[in-house]
């Protein structure tokens, strides 16, 4: 493949580095604690005269990786063909929360080269990175065992270019595990047990997400909610699966076209809870991610507000990622990006399906997500009379039904009005099934339950 111009071979800057294969580790993390400490860049191992030993050429550059103080945390390099000839890529990304050091120098990319900070600009980035962040802290008694080892062996399997070492190192390698200070061996930190944890809440109780469906436009009495617990990679699968079963899905009149959609693009859904999972401080207490859907938008409140230099006028454009393990890792399953976190494409999605673009506030303690659904211009296709007939329903059920398109909700009361000649049971089953074929939503309990279209 031939690389941007950034990367060409014989083009160094302040994003790119060339180094032959047999650059020691030491001269490899002096380079990647000045990207990191810069705006991220790419290192190329082997260039421009190739690599004769990849594997050794990748178990270096994690070793590199691994020196720095703190250890980095990158996307696993990849050989690459560059003009033909096979190349280590080693991304650094943007936006690392930490200040990076190696064997006691704190280094900068200054052009095609490293030098040291000046003790300002250390001063400076020290302020505006802070300390070190709660995922890399081990918590108190924790251990090995804490960690599952089917589920980090299942992620490491999705790393066919790690090399050959044990869990235990690949899982340090991450920032899943970290050295005992007191010389105790390697035990899992609050990042490691959040992703692969037997019992993540444990450690960060406050990690989970509560999930609402809302009948109206406001909070209200009438409800249905779930508590979703679990690892953070667990937790957005179930989030998803909630917010994705309780979006309308109908057809939107363009002209005289029936397009087909659901309330929301689910992708964009994706990306908003995927981000409040990867970006929310885990070190506040007490707070956890919450998820309201209501007859006209959807909210994704995340605890902890925007990291860094982030602010809502930049978000677009800035990276700085307040928990670069969980981020990686999250990368590394497929859930994001790594280098780009998504908040483009949301826009970029909700324009392409004629929605307004998401609304981002930061609030008191923490970030929301606001998309602003259909409304009126949604067609539940899956109530059109045409189709209720392959689904098996009675004529009891398509009328109310109907009566649900034109009046939004229907309480028992309002059925039996409907079938004055029938028992009470029969249309109590009647509601059953159509729950049971998720047609309607169920709300309330006892004689304040009445129904909605799902």
């Amino acid at each position: 493949m031939t690389r941007s111009a950034a990367t060409d071979p014989g083009t160094q800057n302040e994003q790119t580095a060339l180094k032959p294969e047999a650059t020691t580790p030491a001269k490899l993390a002096e380079t990647l604690v000045a990207f990191a400490n810069a705006e991220g860049g790419t290192l190329l191992l082997g260039a421009p005269k190739g690599l004769s030993d990849p594997d050794t050429a990748l178990d270096r550059a994690l070793q590199a990786a691994l020196a720095t103080d703190p250890p980095l945390i990158i996307p696993l390099p990849k050989v690459e063909e560059v003009n033909g000839k096979p190349v280590l890529v080693v991304s650094v990304p943007p936006g690392l929360p930490h200040v990076y050091s190696y064997k006691g120098k704190y280094l900068i990319r200054d052009g095609a080269r490293n030098r040291p900070l000046t003790p300002s600009q250390l001063r400076r980035l020290m302020m505006e990175r802070g300390a070190v962040s709660f995922e890399a802290l081990v918590p108190d008694g924790a251990r090995l065992d804490d960690v599952d080892c089917e589920k980090a062996e299942a992620y490491l399997a999705m790393l066919p270019g790690l090399p050959a070492v044990s869990r235990e190192e690949a899982l340090l390698r991450r920032g899943c595990l970290a050295r005992s200070e007191d010389g105790g061996g390697l035990r899992p930190t609050h990042a490691g047990l959040l992703l692969f944890g037997r019992e993540p809440q444990r450690w960060v109780p406050s990690a989970e997400i509560l999930v609402a469906r809302y009948a109206g436009a406001t909070m209200g009495d009438s409800f249905f909610k779930e508590e979703v617990r679990g690892t953070l990679p667990e937790l957005i699968r179930r989030a998803e699966a909630f917010v994705s079963g309780n979006m309308r899905r109908g057809v939107r009149l363009r002209g005289l076209e029936r397009v087909e959609e659901t309330e929301y693009p689910v992708d964009v859904v994706r990306e908003a809870i995927v981000n409040a999972v990867a970006h929310r401080d885990y070190q506040i207490r007490g707070d956890e991610i919450r998820i309201f859907l209501f007859s006209d938008r959807v909210e994704f409140y995340s605890p902890g507000r925007l990291p860094g230099h982030v602010t809502v006028e930049n978000l677009v454009h800035e990276r700085y990622s307040r928990n670069e393990a969980i981020v990686q890792v999250l990368s590394d399953l497929g859930f994001i990006e790594r280098l780009g976190y998504g908040i483009d494409r949301m826009i970029r999605l909700m324009a392409e399906a004629g929605l307004p673009a998401p609304q981002f506030e930061e609030t008191a303690a923490g970030f929301r997500v606001t998309l602003k659904g259909q409304g009126t211009g949604l067609l539940p296709e899956t109530y059109d009379a045409r189709q209720w007939r392959h689904l098996g329903l009675n004529e009891r059920q398509e009328s109310a039904l109907a009566y649900l398109v034109e009046n939004e909700r229907i309480t028992n009361r309002e059925y039996q009005d409907l079938c004055p000649d029938v028992s009470p049971e029969t249309l109590r089953r009647d509601l059953a099934d159509l729950v049971s074929k998720n047609l309607l939503l169920k709300i309330g309990e006892k004689r304040a339950t009445y129904y909605i279209l799902k």
